[in-house]
């Protein structure tokens, strides 16, 4: 399906330059926000109070949340657990404050408004705990990235690895500045949804030099400089991506305005992959893939005439 045909291909190379040049911009300006600002872990990460609580009816939430707020006890997470009565609470540690004397409080306030409310569960969880979440979370932030440049190495070219790994690394980068910028909770599902990115944006790389690299094997296109080949790669593969990461922002965004407070973080990370996660593969990795000298001769193997024995 085709939902866009454009005549004549689009110089994408010929702004390379300057694309490459805002995108450093970026890199360095969220560098900066994470080396100054930090990233605003949540409880599970820095450790703190989990409750979970059931109510007699269908507990509303945005109304927990108000109680709870009223308290001043920073960052509290709500969220549904499992059955519309059974609500799960993250509190933040106190110095101030004990585990225990976080939860009386807590319970004492929802049971100003509701009597018929009983506490199932109360856990702390240590800075131990929190530092091993990160631990294994960049383990596996590692682990992707490698297991995408090895991948892309071998069905591509080494060029095009480096290339698409700068470029996702760009799009990480980019979500971590964001959130670190303007101090949005970073919780494990913002996690989940950064390694998803990692894959969403490397799926469109792929489709790029898939495209490429079936430029440089067409006979018509032998006598076309590099730059003019991948220029007529990304053009014939715009309506696909209009269509691809069109519907699947379309999705994202109506996560982000109806899932509520449980999916925000999930939602806005993955709503800023995707923008980035387009621009990255298109007007990033592709420059850097034509600086790093790809060549036609690297896709296809020149097969040497064998010499005949002279008898």
């Amino acid at each position: 399906m085709e939902l866009l045909h454009f005549k004549k291909d689009i110089p994408f190379m010929s702004y390379g330059k300057l694309t490459t040049a805002i995108s450093l911009l970026t890199f360095l300006l969220a560098i900066v926000f994470l080396a100054t600002r930090g990233l605003h872990f949540s409880v599970e990460f820095t450790g703190g109070t989990v409750m979970e609580v059931q109510y007699a009816q269908t507990a509303d939430l945005n109304q927990v949340r108000g109680q709870l707020d009223g308290l001043k006890l920073g960052d509290i997470t709500v969220q549904s657990l499992g059955t519309s009565r059974d609500v799960l609470i993250r509190l933040p540690n106190l110095k101030d404050r004990s585990s225990a004397q976080l939860s009386e409080q807590v319970l004492a306030q929802l049971k100003g408004q509701n009597t018929a409310l009983e506490l199932r569960k109360v856990e702390f969880v240590g800075p131990q705990v929190g530092e091993e979440l990160v631990t294994s979370g960049l383990t596996a932030l590692l682990l992707v990235c490698v297991g995408i440049m090895l991948y892309l190495a071998m069905r591509f070219e080494w060029r095009f690895a480096v290339a698409a790994i700068v470029a996702n690394m760009h799009d990480v980068v980019i979500i971590l500045g964001c959130f670190a910028f303007f101090q949005w909770e970073f919780s494990l599902t913002v996690l989940a949804a950064v390694l998803a990115v990692l894959g969403y944006s490397v799926n469109e790389s792929v489709v790029v030099f898939d495209r490429i690299r079936e430029n440089f094997r067409k006979p018509g296109m032998r006598t076309k400089p590099t730059a003019e080949i991948i220029d007529n790669a990304i053009t014939a593969t715009m309506s696909r991506t209009i269509i691809t990461h069109g519907s699947t922002e379309c999705m994202v965004l109506s996560m982000l305005v109806f899932g509520g407070p449980a999916l925000h973080g999930f939602a806005i990370a993955l709503t800023i992959g995707i923008v980035f996660g387009i621009y990255s593969s298109v007007l990033v990795a592709s420059p850097i893939a034509l600086a790093l000298g790809v060549k036609r001769e690297h896709m296809i193997k020149v097969v040497k005439p064998k010499e005949e024995a002279v008898v």
